[in-house]
């Protein structure tokens, strides 16, 4: 994920902002905010690769942040992935997990976690096959347009980081 692919990145997120199962956020920030808090080397886009866009189209992104600047947290990540609506159901989103996957778990990563609003089955089928698990279910943990949302905490260990 490079600002060549800014624009894009956020207009993705503002989609997912606009279908109101995908965050907390109300707002797309600025993309040097939002780069910001990104860790580098784990921040991915999917591109279009079928010869009409010169791979300029991004279909995706996934990107992670530090879970704590705290030494014991090293190994631990949070991440967000976003499929552009049109390119859903054609194995971007697998791509994208695996990507961040290959680069977490070659800098040392152990732990990707990540809440998820249960509405969002989509976003939860995906993970599971990620291998992702659940960990369990934080209640009413913020409001969202007023409203209280729950959120399921998911989490994959590596297998190969110990």
């Amino acid at each position: 994920m490079t600002a060549r692919h800014g624009a894009q990145v956020l207009d993705i997120y503002r989609l997912g902002i606009d279908e109101g199962q995908a965050t907390f956020e109300t707002t797309v920030p600025a993309w040097e905010h939002f780069l910001a808090a990104k860790l580098p080397g784990h921040s991915h886009v999917a591109v279009d690769t079928d010869g009409d866009t010169d791979g300029d189209r991004v279909l995706g992104w996934v990107a992670a942040t530090a879970v704590s600047d705290r030494c014991a947290y090293a190994g631990v990540v949070e991440h967000s992935v976003y499929v552009h609506p049109e390119a859903r159901g054609r194995g971007v989103g697998s791509a994208l997990l695996a990507a961040l996957i290959a680069s977490t778990e070659a800098a040392g990563i152990w732990t990707i976690q990540s809440g998820v609003f249960p509405e969002n089955t989509a976003s939860l089928a995906l993970h599971a096959r990620a291998g992702f698990r659940v960990i369990g279910t934080r209640e009413r943990i913020g409001r969202h347009h007023g409203v209280w949302r729950d959120v399921v905490l998911i989490e994959r260990r590596s297998p190969v980081v110990s």
